[in-house]
């Protein structure tokens, strides 16, 4: 289960695999206006050819920029973990919204630490289709810990460092997701870090992924969403342009 080796083209198969009703909706619109287009005048002709043709151009780059990004690039190496290895003793929690990559890696690359899990999964609030078929073929990580978003089980000033790696904006409600957060930041010590690994609803994620990047968040809600919870962003980079890690720690080293 610790196994962290990443098999060629994982990330993107994956995609292909848990959204599949997508392909196959773009594929039936494409067949249908090329159908079409060879009843119609020349100018409707010309105007289905490109529509088809941005339908197929758009999946194609949406495609290579996640085969990028999930393949290719240093995201699940997990290289720009060393800079939280200050310690090799750490209580550390991994936060997941019911599709885990990333708990192997992170026992892997602390495997002295106190490491724990927590899914905070709803089928009730989470709906997306995708979600559930990751999970169907994910097996979850040993001991893994079912939560609610309205409560965090871990003590107050207990937690070294807490990771959120593409889940925070499965928790649609702006509201809940502040408290979410909040929770975290009580769990956090005054020396800790929450890490937030994301998507953002910016340019380079809108020329990649043409609407699907409204289900991202922008900057700016981020860095609200962390104040609002009492966090401070102490250090923020990337993966590609197209993924922001936000390093975030206690306000004045305090939560409200």
């Amino acid at each position: 289960m610790e196994v962290t080796t990443r098999k060629p083209f994982q990330g993107v198969m994956n995609i292909i695999r848990f959204n599949w009703h997508f392909y196959v909706a773009a594929a039936a619109v494409v067949s249908i206006l090329l159908a079409a287009s060879m009843m119609l005048d020349m100018l409707a002709f010309r105007i289905c050819i490109l529509i088809a043709a941005g339908i197929v151009i758009s999946t194609f780059i949406s495609l290579l920029v996640s085969y990028y990004v999930y393949d290719r690039s240093d995201l699940y190496s997990f290289r720009w973990l060393q800079r939280f290895r200050e310690s090799a003793n750490l209580n550390i929690i991994n936060v997941h919204a019911g599709f885990d990559e990333t708990s192997g890696i992170l026992r892997n690359n602390f495997p002295k630490a106190n490491l724990r899990v927590f899914d905070f999964y709803d089928p009730q609030k989470h709906t997306e289709i995708s979600i559930a078929r990751a999970r169907e073929a994910h097996p979850a990580f040993p001991e893994t810990l079912k939560i609610k978003t309205n409560h965090f089980p871990v003590l107050a000033n207990s937690v070294d460092s807490i990771f959120n790696v593409f889940a925070l904006h499965e928790v649609r409600d702006r509201k809940e997701r502040i408290q979410f957060i909040e929770q975290q930041a009580v769990a956090l010590k005054n020396t800790g870090n929450i890490v937030v690994v994301e998507h953002l609803r910016d340019l380079p994620n809108f020329l990649a992924y043409n609407i699907g990047f409204f289900h991202f968040l922008a900057g700016r809600e981020w860095y609200d969403n962390f104040q609002q919870a009492g966090l401070s962003v102490d250090n923020k980079f990337k993966i590609t342009c197209f993924i922001t890690v936000f390093v975030l720690k206690k306000a004045d080293g305090n939560t409200p």
